[in-house]
């Protein structure tokens, strides 16, 4: 049983944004303080968060509960209606699967942030990863 009234509920969920979103601009901030230069969700398959052009990277910031990041506390599930969350985590999973393989067909590498690991160090080693797989340098 939920705890808030069916309006309530959906007015709540309504407001969730799906672009610009703080762990979105978290990782955006960060980056352009190491300097590096992206481009905001491009029409690439899966329409990434960033994309990087110079380094032919493209980064998704997702969020733990929605693309069910395994193990983490925030991925649970809601106990009502179980039998349609679980289809909707299902066709979200299967949806970044197929972006993600697209844009390695594609050329592109592809970076998942997820937004229970938004500290220093783990942006940190984001950086460092575009920046060590810039096209010219190493695969």
């Amino acid at each position: 049983m939920d705890v808030v009234d069916r309006a309530t509920r959906s007015r709540m969920m309504s407001g969730i944004r799906g672009k610009d979103t703080k762990p979105e601009l978290a990782v955006r901030s960060f980056l352009h303080r190491a300097g590096l230069r992206f481009r905001l969700h491009a029409r690439l398959p899966g329409k990434p968060d960033l994309v990087l052009p110079r380094y032919r990277t493209a980064v998704f910031v997702h969020g733990c509960f929605w693309h069910r990041h395994e193990g983490c506390r925030y991925a649970t599930t809601p106990a009502s209606n179980v039998e349609f969350w679980q289809e909707k985590f299902a066709a979200n999973v299967q949806r970044d699967a197929r972006a993600k393989q697209q844009l390695e067909e594609a050329g592109w590498r592809v970076e998942t942030v997820w937004a229970c690991q938004l500290g220093e160090a783990e942006l940190s080693r984001l950086a460092d990863r575009i920046r060590n797989n810039a096209p010219g340098e190493r695969d």
